[in-house]
C-alpha cells in the first residue's frame, strides 16, 4: 500500500495524494543557453519527462527562466545553492517550484525570505537535503553522514516552514550511498506526511548509476514510499527518464507505454533474437499504448510467456508462433517476425 501523503501542484502536475508517480530529470546545459536548454528539455518531453529541474548559479540564469518556461510545457523547477536572492529572482521569472538546500541556503532568516514570496506567488518548495553538503554542526553531532543526520536536517527546515504556515513542501533526502539513502527516507516516511522526491545522488556512469538508482528508488516504491523520482546519471538526461519510466513500469506504477518482456537468450535459440528485439524497441519506444509484448526466444518457457503477455511471439527454427490474448494465431517466418508483431501491436 502506498505511503499517505499531502497533494502539492507544481504548475499544473500533482506530487503526493493519489497522483501518479512523476518522472523527473534536470538539464545538463548552461541554463543562460537558453535554446540549448529548451532543446534539451524538448527532447525530454518527448520522452515522458514530467517535471524538469534548470541550475541557476547566477543571476543570468535566474533571468533566463522566463523565456525558457515560454517554450516548454512541462513545470519548470529552479535550483538554488548558496544566494537565498536566486530563489527570489527565480519565482519572480515564473519557476514552477524551488528547490533550496538546508545545507547552504544560509541563516533562517533568509529561508522565511523565500518562504514568504513563494506563498504569496503560491509555488512550493523543494527541501532538498544532500549528504554532500550537510551542515558543519550535524557533521559535528554525528561524526559523519548518516541517515539520522540528513533526517534531522530536513526536520529542523520542515518545522521552520510549519511555523511560517507554509505547507507547500516537498521533501528530498538524498545520498550517493543506496543504503544511507533507503535508511533516511524510510525515517522521515514515518514522521511527515509532505510528498517525497526519491533519488540515488551522484550514482556514476550510466552502467552502475542504472543498477544503484533501481535498488534505492525501487526498493522505496515497493514499501509504498515516493511520490516523485529523478534518476541521476552521468549521462544524457534523456536516459535519466527512461531509466525512471522503466523503473515504474518494473513495479507495474505505470502501464501507459508498451511493455516488453524478453528471454535471456541461451544455446537453443535458432533465430537472431537480439536483432528482432532490438527493433522492436526502437518503434515502440514512445508508443502509448497499456499492452504486455513477450517476446521469447526458444519453446522452453517461450510458449507460456507468450500467452501470458497480450501479444507475444515463441520463436523454434527459422519461425515464431504469434499469440494474442493466449491464443495462437498463426506462425510466421523469422524474416517476418518484427513486421508482424508490430501490425498486432498496432491494431491491438
Amino acid at each position: 500500500m502506498r505511503r499517505y501523503s499531502r497533494k502539492i501542484w507544481v504548475g499544473k502536475t500533482a506530487i503526493g495524494g493519489d497522483s501518479p508517480i512523476s518522472v523527473q530529470s534536470m538539464t545538463k546545459t548552461r541554463t543562460v543557453d537558453i535554446d540549448s536548454t529548451v532543446a534539451q528539455i524538448l527532447q525530454l518531453e518527448q520522452v515522458g519527462c514530467e517535471i524538469v529541474r534548470v541550475a541557476v548559479p547566477d543571476e543570468l540564469a535566474a533571468h533566463a527562466l522566463s523565456s525558457i518556461k515560454n517554450q516548454i510545457n512541462i513545470p519548470l523547477v529552479a535550483d538554488i545553492h548558496f544566494n537565498y536572492q536566486l530563489a527570489l529572482m527565480s519565482i519572480d521569472a515564473g519557476a514552477d517550484k524551488i528547490r533550496i538546500n538546508p545545507g547552504n541556503i544560509g541563516n533562517v532568516e533568509n529561508l522565511k525570505n523565500v518562504l514568504a514570496k513563494a506563498k504569496y506567488n503560491n509555488i512550493p518548495i523543494r527541501i532538498g537535503v544532500n549528504a554532500g553538503s550537510l551542515e558543519k554542526e550535524l557533521l559535528k553531532k554525528y561524526g559523519h553522514v548518516c541517515a539520522e543526520a540528513l533526517l534531522e536536517s530536513a526536520m529542523r527546515y520542515i518545522r521552520i516552514c510549519e511555523e511560517f504556515s507554509f505547507e507547500a513542501i516537498i521533501v528530498s533526502l538524498k545520498s550517493s550511498d543506496v543504503k544511507m539513502m533507503i535508511d533516511a527516507y524510510r525515517l522521515i516516511a514515518l514522521k511527515i506526511d509532505f510528498p517525497l522526491h526519491l533519488g540515488v545522488t551522484e550514482t556514476g556512469m550510466e552502467s552502475i548509476g542504472l543498477i544503484k538508482s533501481a535498488i534505492g528508488i525501487g526498493s522505496l516504491l515497493q514499501q509504498g514510499i515516493g511520490d516523485t523520482i529523478r534518476v541521476s546519471l552521468t549521462a544524457d538526461p534523456v536516459k535519466e527518464v527512461q531509466a525512471g519510466i522503466n523503473i515504474l513500469r518494473a513495479l507495474e506504477l505505470k502501464n501507459e507505454n508498451v511493455t516488453v518482456i524478453s528471454c535471456p537468450t541461451c544455446g537453443r535459440m535458432e533465430v537472431d533474437l537480439f536483432k528482432i528485439i532490438k527493433e522492436v524497441e526502437k518503434r515502440i519506444t514512445n508508443m502509448k499504448k497499456p499492452i504486455k509484448v513477450a517476446i521469447m526466444g526458444c519453446t522452453v518457457n517461450g510458449p507460456g510467456e507468450a500467452r501470458k503477455a497480450d501479444i507475444g511471439i515463441a520463436c523454434g527454427r527459422k519461425k515464431a508462433v504469434l499469440f494474442r490474448q493466449g491464443k495462437a494465431i498463426k506462425t510466421i517466418p523469422e524474416k517476418d517476425i518484427v513486421h508482424e508483431l508490430l501490425k498486432e501491436v498496432t491494431v491491438y
